[in-house]
């Protein structure tokens, strides 16, 4: 790699690199330190075709979503569930629901099967069309639709309390928020 698509390569990881771990995080299923391996690999083989790459965030995240599908194939993963102690005392009271909030989102989305979340994270997070889902995980729009139904159905029954944040609506679909900021594990 040159010294000028280092620079670019470098500038790139800087500005994004904290979205992409976001994104990731919740591919992991809440698991940092599963989400940081995820997003350095990507990172690892967008930097070998840094200089053939258009668009460095969308294969970037390409590279993710195709790795959280190759790691919920493999046979020997081990299950495990790793879950963020709350801190004792909230640092800014305004900042506690919206922390009770993602770590209630969190564990439920941690319940949910490597498929079902990737499915919502992809939809809800993402905001990608079901479309562009179906080609990411290289099934069809039926499949997403129906993986998509049953998810949040299983979501509700995992965490009824998300169920009553859209009490001004029949259906309390996820929202997409692109301000989500997972609880960090210390």
């Amino acid at each position: 790699m040159d010294a000028e698509a280092q620079e670019s390569f470098r500038e790139f990881v800087g500005n994004r690199s904290s979205a992409l771990l976001k994104t990731a995080v919740l591919l992991a299923g809440g698991d940092r330190h599963a989400a940081e391996d995820l997003l350095q690999n990507a990172l690892i083989k967008a930097a070998g075709r840094w200089h053939r790459i258009d668009e460095p965030e969308a294969y970037v995240r390409q590279i993710l979503y195709r790795q959280q599908i190759s790691r919920w194939r493999l046979k020997w993963r081990r299950r495990e569930l790793t879950v963020a102690e709350p801190p004792e005392t909230a640092a800014n009271p305004d900042a506690a629901p919206a922390a009770e909030l993602r770590l209630l989102m969190r564990g439920a989305l941690a319940r949910l099967t490597p498929r079902q979340r990737t499915v919502l994270v992809l939809r809800y997070f993402e905001d990608l069309p079901e479309a562009d889902v179906a080609r990411i995980l290289g099934c069809s729009v039926g499949t997403v639709r129906s993986t998509t139904h049953r998810s949040l159905a299983r979501l509700r029954t995992l965490a009824p309390e998300l169920a009553a944040l859209g009490s001004g609506s029949a259906d309390a679909r996820p929202q997409p928020s692109r301000d989500f900021s997972p609880v960090e594990v210390r």
